[in-house]
């Protein structure tokens, strides 16, 4: 039987090629020098920031894992269903306080250090050591399953969420969030195309709302589905201008 998931090009800028580099240079590198890790907390810095705009748009655009999982293992991936239960809440919940526990209790005997000539060296070990273990365990889903396998319980992910959670309660993304959209829903055929190459299997077709954007909050606006729809009516655009064009079809 014919996968239904279809593996096509996911790289539309120099950061999502390139990318992946960084997450070999903190993960390896940091064998040898556990300082490279420390360069994690300016990630998590960013990508919280972010997430409080944009939603996960980090993890489809700028994410070093990412870039990894996109460049340089989709090409060998099995590119299979992602299964249920990975994508469940109970999965990613469970995982979060999983990380978060292990990773906080790691962070606080090294903050016994402070002060030290090594606590620079332990703390940059712990992220650099998180790194590998996200390009082993998330490098092994992405070749035997799916390449964003990882993505769907990742703890930045659910970071971004939550930080974004808190940006559409103030209606702070109205202004900076932008979403795939689609021109006019009228010409959507179903086909479909959008939900296969999706990299996290989502249906945007199937979900477009009445201002005829994808609200999912799983959407990584990566521009794939831009990029592949055969009739060229979807776009990543902010609401207001969904709202300033459909003012001017209406005058």
């Amino acid at each position: 039987m014919k996968n239904y998931y279809i593996k096509t090009n996911r790289i539309f800028s120099p950061l999502r090629n390139y990318g992946w580099l960084l997450t070999v240079l903190i993960a390896i590198g940091g064998l040898w020098e556990p300082r490279l890790g420390l360069i994690v907390v300016f990630i998590m810095a960013g990508l919280t920031i972010s997430g409080f705009f944009t939603g996960r748009y980090w993890c489809g655009n700028i994410c070093p894992h990412g870039s990894l999982f996109d460049r340089v293992l989709l090409p060998i991936s099995r590119n299979k269903k992602i299964p249920e239960f990975i994508k469940s809440k109970p999965m990613i919940l469970g995982f979060l306080v999983f990380f978060t526990f292990n990773f906080s209790r790691k962070l606080i005997e090294i903050s016994k250090l402070w002060g030290s000539f090594a606590f620079l060296e332990k703390l940059g070990m712990l992220f650099s050591n998180t790194y590998l273990m996200v390009l082993i365990v998330g490098g092994f889903l992405a070749i035997f399953l799916n390449a964003r396998t990882w993505c769907q319980f990742c703890p930045m992910g659910s970071i971004q969420k939550a930080s974004h959670t808190f940006g559409k309660l103030l209606g702070v993304t109205k202004k900076t969030e932008k979403k795939i959209t689609i021109s006019n829903a009228e010409l959507c055929r179903s086909c479909g195309k959008c939900a296969k190459v999706c990299p996290f299997q989502l249906s945007p077709y199937l979900e477009f709302s009445q201002e005829n954007q994808f609200d999912n909050p799983n959407c990584i606006k990566c521009s794939t589905c831009v990029v592949n729809c055969p009739f060229g009516i979807l776009s990543l655009s902010k609401q207001e201008e969904v709202s300033i064009d459909k003012s001017k079809n209406a005058s």
